[in-house]
C-alpha cells in the first residue's frame, strides 16, 4: 500500500510535526526558570496523555496484557525521551541538542541503509547533524550527555512505535503509552506539582507544551509510521534539528552560526536526494 497521492507527504507531515513539537518545547524551556525540567516533561507527557485517552475514550477498547505491555514500553521510551531532551535544553541551544539527540534516529536508519543512494543520503545527513551538534561556549558536558541518552529513547520510540502502529493500536496505544510513561518519570515531577498548580499560568502553558509537543506531532507520527519502513521514516527524521534551529532562532533568539547553516543545508539536501527512493511498506 503506498500514501495516496491526494495526502500530504511524509515530508509535509513531519515538517508540521517539526513546527509544533519544537513551538511547544520553546514554550517549555520558557517556564525552565520557574519549575524545573522534569516538573514541565511530567506535566507534558501527563496532560497529553489525559487529552488523548479522553478524546479517543481509549478505556471502551480490549485492551490484552501483551497490548498494554507494549504500549507501555514505547510510552516510556517516549517520556524518557522527552525528560532528557528537556534537562539537555536546558543546558543547550535547542537546535544543537536535538541534533546531538538525532544520533539515535542515525543508528536506526543505518541498519536500514539498504542502497548506495540512500547509504549516500544518509551519510550527507549525518556529517550535516554532526556539524549542528558542535557545542559551543554555553554548551556543557552534561548537557551532551542528556542529549545522547534522549537519543537513545529516541531510537526505541522509532522501533517500539512503528510496533504499536502496525498493531493497530495507533492512538489509543499512545495515549495509554503516554499515560504509563508519565508514571514512570514522576518522581522527577511530582515535588513540583506544588508550584505548578498555585500558578494557572505555569500550568496552562505546560500543557500548551503537551498539546504542541506531544499529541499533534506523535499523533502524525502513528499515521506516517502505518504507512512507510522504519527506516525511511528514522531517516526523514533528519528534518527536525533543521525545524528545531529554526524555531530556536526565531522563538528564542538562538542565532545559528555559518558552520550550523551549512548542517542545515546538509540536511536539506540530503532528504532531497533520498526524495526519489520512498521505501514504502508493501
Amino acid at each position: 500500500m503506498t500514501l495516496s497521492s491526494s495526502r500530504p507527504s511524509p515530508e509535509v507531515l513531519f515538517v508540521v510535526g517539526g513546527i509544533s513539537q519544537y513551538l511547544g518545547a520553546a514554550t517549555a524551556i520558557g517556564l525552565f526558570s520557574e519549575i524545573a525540567p522534569g516538573g514541565v516533561a511530567f506535566l507534558r507527557v501527563l496532560g497529553a496523555a489525559l487529552l488523548l485517552i479522553g478524546f479517543r475514550r481509549s478505556w471502551q477498547r480490549p485492551w490484552s496484557k501483551q497490548n498494554l505491555i507494549w504500549a507501555g514500553t514505547f510510552g516510556t521510551s517516549l517520556a524518557l525521551m522527552n525528560l532528557f531532551i528537556y534537562l539537555a535544553m536546558d543546558r543547550l541551544p535547542l537546535g544543537n541538542a536535538v541534533a546531538i539527540e538525532f544520533l539515535g534516529p542515525i543508528a536506526v536508519a543505518a541498519i536500514g541503509a539498504i542502497s548506495i543512494r540512500s547509504a549516500a543520503a544518509l551519510l550527507l545527513a549525518a556529517s550535516g547533524v554532526f556539524v549542528l551538534a558542535g557545542v559551543q561556549g554555553d554548551g556543557t558536558l552534561l548537557g551532551v550527555l542528556f542529549a545522547l541518552m534522549a537519543g537513545s529513547m529516541w531510537a526505541a520510540y522509532i522501533v517500539l512505535g512503528h510496533r504499536v502502529a502496525q498493531n493497530g493500536l495507533a492512538i489509543d496505544g499512545l495515549g495509554i503509552g503516554m499515560l504509563i510513561g508519565a508514571l514512570v518519570i514522576s518522581p522527577m515531577g511530582l515535588a513540583e506539582m506544588g508550584v505548578a498548580f498555585s500558578n494557572l499560568r505555569i500550568l496552562g502553558l505546560a500543557l500548551v507544551a503537551g498539546l504542541l509537543s506531544n499529541v499533534v506531532p506523535y499523533a502524525i507520527d502513528q499515521f506516517v509510521m502505518k504507512e512507510i519502513t522504519r527506516s525511511r521514516f528514522a531517516f526523514l527524521q533528519a528534518l527536525l534539528p533543521v525545524t528545531a534551529t529554526v524555531v530556536g532562532f526565531l522563538s528564542l533568539g538562538q542565532s545559528p552560526s555559518w558552520a550550523e547553516c551549512l548542517g542545515i543545508g546538509s540536511v536539506i539536501l540530503a532528504i532531497a536526494i533520498s526524495g526519489g527512493e520512498r521505501e514504502f511498506r508493501k
